[in-house]
């Protein structure tokens, strides 16, 4: 059985990171789980290379500048952070001194004495190509996200998808791939206006190209990708293309998975919460993009007031004896400070 913590931390994007800061400010052990293999969440699986404007205290910063920094901060306290794992159970404590709560993922089990979910959208994995031998090619040119933009140097690239980022790294990686084919099986698009003009201008001046109404239909090559066939949805066209890489930005399948089985209230794939973050499990507290109450703003900033509200709320939750309100930091003796 793994060391009990005062609070589990289910998601290691933003809002769970900021948690883990304030949770090691409060003298809370804690633990953080996550089903992506990095930290940072959307930012990190979804557009890391995408400036964000709306985060306070930077002008603008590039959504992996904004994880690491996240990271650094968040992740101060050493606490164990458990990647890649999948959240497929709960198993509430009775008597006898068991846990009052132990998450179970597909690795091993986690005993705490609160929870705090601050999983975003939920556990989402990306849409994976509809071709039956697509997984033989995974780490074999075949990237379902781009997390390193330089393991793409001079590699020909062919990009299937239309939607932001699909258009986001058709933009990114101009200047890095050889070349870069991008298609799309409808002529109509789901990304943002500016960025699809940025594409099609990137197209016209021969630097890309973009392909309306094709689709991939098969993958070749002997260790690694070396071709690709792709098929025109209207005129049943063939083509083959010599590739080194084919990156699928087909979105993502996200939900509550188990959570939402926990007995929580959920609205709309959220999960209710009051004012104080609390659910209606005591114990069980959810902050960032997966909770809900009237009002609510799905944004990083929303996120990290709430990350704040709920592990003080938690703080007193664990020791009725403890303030909610934890002081100022720049008074925190913790932090080599000249208590007041």
């Amino acid at each position: 059985m793994q060391e009990q913590k005062d609070i589990i931390i289910i998601g290691a994007g933003p809002t769970g990171l900021f948690a883990a800061f304030y949770a090691g400010m409060r003298g809370a052990s804690h633990r953080l789980i996550d089903n992506l293999d990095q930290v940072g969440g959307q930012l990190t699986a979804l557009y890391p290379e995408k400036y964000i404007f709306d985060v306070a205290g930077f002008p603008q910063i590039l959504a992996k500048d904004l994880v690491k920094s996240l990271a650094e901060q968040g992740l101060r306290w050493s606490p164990p952070v458990n990647l890649g794992e999948k959240v497929i159970g709960l198993r509430r404590g009775e008597a006898d001194g068991k846990p009052p709560f132990t998450i179970i993922t597909d690795n091993d089990e986690y005993p705490g004495r609160s929870l705090l979910i601050a999983g975003g959208i939920g556990a989402f994995t990306p849409r994976k190509l509809p071709l039956k031998d697509a997984d033989q090619w995974n780490d074999k040119g075949l990237h379902d996200r781009v997390l390193n933009p330089k393991l793409f140097t001079g590699k020909r690239i062919l990009i299937v998808g239309g939607g932001d980022s699909a258009f986001d790294w058709a933009v990114n990686l101009q200047g890095i791939a050889k070349s870069i084919v991008m298609i799309h099986r409808r002529d109509g698009f789901r990304a943002h206006q500016a960025t699809v003009d940025q594409v099609q201008a990137l197209a016209g001046a021969g630097k890309m190209e973009l392909r309306t109404f094709w689709e991939l239909k098969e993958i070749a090559g002997t260790d690694r990708i070396e071709r690709v066939t792709i098929v025109n949805n209207k005129t049943k066209a063939e083509e083959t293309l010599q590739m080194d890489c084919v990156i699928p930005q087909l979105g993502f399948v996200s939900s509550l998975g188990a959570i939402a089985e926990w007995g929580l209230e959920i609205e709309k794939g959220d999960i209710k919460v009051t004012q104080t973050m609390e659910t209606n499990i005591p114990g069980i507290y959810a902050a960032g993009d997966i909770a809900t109450y009237p009002g609510k703003l799905k944004l990083i900033a929303t996120g990290f007031g709430e990350a704040c509200t709920a592990v003080n709320q938690i703080a007193h939750f664990l020791n009725p004896s403890a303030k909610v309100m934890p002081g100022h930091s720049s008074n925190m003796a913790l932090f080599g400070q000249k208590e007041d």
